[in-house]
């Protein structure tokens, strides 16, 4: 799964030793269409690739402190300002400016915060109690057409695990929303950059489509 400086159109899944990133790997392999996928913590690797994936579990206190322990900030930034960028979980809210979880700040590459679900506000339609984490499958709403939705059903259910979610300051960026007692971002995009709270590659079919339209596109 590691492997040494990345060839020319290789995607790399950026390993900042937060989570297990083997799922991550093994269904961009699923999809990669004989493309390279690497999982590298190496800066130049990274720098090297063509296409970079952004994943991560944990705090986010944890995910950001490691990413600049491992030097990787400035090839995050980097990436996700010239590459086909996509974001995945953690790897979504630490594109944002500041997280209420641990109060820290994020990389800024969007506007607006990290936010934990309203203890008060999480009762479903019939007024029982919705727990967090939000855990298991969810549907997903498209709020505007992207090349990353293509094949995938409006609604379509995807896996979750999260205990915060992202509020961008600027509508614009927004590209699906889910329901869980409220309705909340649960994906972005902006130019090359395309980020989502769930986990694409527990998600079955739709998540695997999703994967290899990140694969194919040119943004």
């Amino acid at each position: 799964m590691h492997e040494p400086p990345a060839r020319r159109g290789a995607i790399v899944v950026i390993d900042y030793g937060m989570g297990n990133l083997r799922s991550v790997w093994q269904a961009l392999v699923r999809v990669a269409d004989g493309r390279e996928v690497l999982v590298s913590a190496d800066p130049a690797v990274v720098g090297a690739a063509e296409r970079v994936v952004f994943p991560g579990q944990g705090a986010m206190p944890d995910c950001m402190r490691e990413i600049d322990a491992r030097g990787l900030r400035p090839a995050v930034l980097e990436a996700a300002a010239n590459k086909p960028f996509l974001g995945i979980c953690i790897g979504q809210q630490m594109l944002f400016e500041h997280s209420e979880e641990g109060d820290v700040p994020g990389l800024g590459v969007f506007r607006g915060s990290v936010r934990r679900f309203p203890a008060d506000r999480m009762r479903d339609s019939d007024d029982h109690r919705l727990k967090v984490p939000h855990m298991g499958w969810n549907q997903v709403r498209h709020c505007r057409e992207h090349p990353l939705w293509a094949g995938i059903a409006d609604g379509a259910r995807f896996y979750f695990v999260h205990s915060y979610y992202v509020a961008p300051v600027d509508d614009a960026c927004v590209v699906g929303t889910t329901d869980y007692g409220i309705l909340f971002t649960s994906a972005v995009a902006r130019d090359n950059i395309f980020a989502i709270q769930c986990h694409p590659e527990k998600s079955a079919q739709a998540g695997l489509a999703m994967l290899a339209n990140f694969v194919a596109w040119k943004p």
